[in-house]
């Protein structure tokens, strides 16, 4: 404890720690947005090819290690401090810790089952049909104690974190930066790469009608009652890839990467309410027209658009038929026409928030179809 708090006194007169300037400034650059995305999907990929390997308890507990251990040397630089101790953020840092858990969780019996099921034998649930638990008492005896517990954490949590109701909302006084509540953080985000209709009213939607129409375009009878992930990685996969990456990812990153005037920081980054960021957003129209043929922009929009348009047709109408006779062509056979198109529209969807946003961040592209004649804007 002695050295713990000796430690912590030299963050806060130094602003340091003993994690090195020269670690911070490359995790820094680590989390840039451009970095953080990119490594997000190719560690989720690693994540889900890897499953059998990474799930097993001693890599598993190592991975958790090295994870707490770079929180206890990061926690006494005063910059990670501040944002990891806020009130409001102390439950997303538990959420990482305990959503890594639940993962692991999941992953480790589909793991396990996968490897039963290749040997011939029936999954860990199969066998634990025959297992009765009485409702009462040992349920409820179970719950109840939960219930307990889970109130006396609250309670202390409650007490020791100030974290109020603030004043209601004042045009005149805003807070900077102004954030949404924490689950609203990933909509918030997609609002800087789309325009409000599509990022307020189509994307909520396409999750909803996503989730509804999984039972009836997975026709897979496998993986019912069981946790498996060989038997239905599209299904599992695409889940998982909407929750973490496109959602959980987006609210860490609106919470400790978003300071002040909406600009990105870095973990060990200082808020300076002063940083100016050079924003020069450009639509697809004017790469092609200005930049690329060196014309002036035509009077028409749909013209002026064409490239856009036939991009998003292209992307949106072509490519399904395409992977259907190629890369999906299983997909399609098992789902059929109607089914399949469903799927690809929404995994499409998918893939295409990923790609708007990385073309936001590396060539400033804002819209691909800009036509405000008509208020619509891709």
């Amino acid at each position: 404890m002695e050295l713990l708090g000796r430690i912590l006194l030299e963050g806060e007169k130094h602003g340091g720690g003993p994690i090195p300037q020269s670690v911070k400034d490359f995790l820094n650059v680590a989390f840039d947005p451009i970095v953080y995305t990119v490594l997000s999907v190719v560690l989720f990929i690693g994540m889900m090819v890897g499953y059998k390997v990474w799930t097993k308890p001693k890599i598993a507990g190592a991975i958790l290690g090295v994870g707490v251990l770079f929180f206890v040397l990061a926690f006494p630089d005063m910059n990670f401090r501040k944002i990891v101790t806020k009130p409001d953020n102390v439950p997303i840092v538990a959420l990482i810790f305990v959503l890594g858990f639940y993962t692991w969780w999941a992953l480790r019996q589909a793991a396990i089952n996968d490897e039963r099921i290749e040997q011939g034998l029936p999954p860990m649930e199969a066998t634990e049909a025959n297992d009765r638990v009485l409702s009462w008492p040992d349920l409820i005896y179970s719950e109840l104690i939960c219930a307990v517990i889970f109130t006396v954490i609250l309670v202390v949590w409650g007490v020791l974190l100030n974290a109020p109701l603030e004043e209601p909302a004042s045009p005149g006084k805003t807070p900077n930066p102004s954030k949404a509540p924490w689950y609203f953080l990933g909509l918030q985000e997609m609002l800087v790469y789309f325009d409000p209709w599509i990022a307020g009213v189509v994307l909520p939607s396409m999750i909803i009608s996503g989730l509804m129409l999984v039972p009836y375009c997975d026709k897979n009878p496998k993986g019912v009652g069981y946790y498996t992930l060989k038997e239905r990685p599209l299904a599992v996969g695409t889940f998982m890839f909407g929750f973490l990456i496109l959602w959980i990812s987006l609210i860490v990153m609106g919470t400790f990467l978003r300071g002040p005037n909406w600009n990105f920081f870095g973990p060990f980054e200082n808020w300076d309410v002063h940083k100016l960021q050079t924003l020069s957003n450009v639509n697809l129209s004017e790469y092609f027209w200005v930049k690329w043929l060196g014309t002036a922009l035509p009077q028409s929009f749909l013209v002026r658009e064409l490239p856009g348009i036939l991009l998003v047709v292209l992307y949106m109408a072509a490519l399904p038929p395409i992977l259907a006779f190629t890369v999906c062509k299983g997909l399609y056979k098992h789902c059929g026409f109607i089914r399949y198109n469903l799927v690809m529209l929404h995994l499409l969807v998918m893939v295409g928030m990923v790609i708007k946003m990385l073309l936001r961040w590396t060539i400033s592209l804002k819209y691909v179809v800009f036509i405000p004649e008509y208020f619509f804007n891709i």
